[in-house]
């Protein structure tokens, strides 16, 4: 039993086979309510970024309640691929305790902002649940 799991384990690595992404509710949407699309805010001063789901819930990481997700703010970045744990990095903030909202001081200039759940493993859903990308200006 174990040499054929270690071959199974040793495909899964050399085809890239990546996690399976939980379902979402085909009407589920998630969405910025602030700041709004084109904000021009002060720099050196945090401003809040608070979110928006619908026809869903938020559950921490590590929970896998049917759905539920929790949110990833990916700032000045485009979506990561289908399938795959979702970075974590300056780019890619996770809430994984079920936070709703954060306080960000980005640097002067202009940036990009969007939301995108993931469930109990950081994994985007089947569909994504994704929001409008907004562009904000420090300044």
């Amino acid at each position: 039993m174990r040499p054929l799991f270690a071959a199974l384990a040793m495909t899964a690595l050399l085809t890239g086979a990546t996690a399976s992404a939980t379902d979402a509710p085909a009407n589920a949407y998630c969405y910025i309510g602030w700041p709004a699309d084109g904000a021009v805010l002060p720099a050196g001063k945090p401003f809040r970024v608070w979110f928006g789901l619908r026809n869903m819930g938020v559950a921490p990481k590590g929970v896998a309640f049917e759905n539920t997700g929790h949110h990833h703010l990916l700032i000045d970045t485009g979506l990561p691929p289908a399938g795959q744990v979702i970075p974590s990095d300056r780019n890619h903030l996770h809430f994984g305790a079920g936070e709703t909202e954060t306080m960000l001081d980005l640097p002067p200039g202009t940036h990009t902002l969007q939301l995108l759940m993931g469930d109990d493993k950081h994994i985007p859903h089947t569909p994504p649940v994704v929001s409008k990308r907004i562009t904000v200006t420090v300044r």
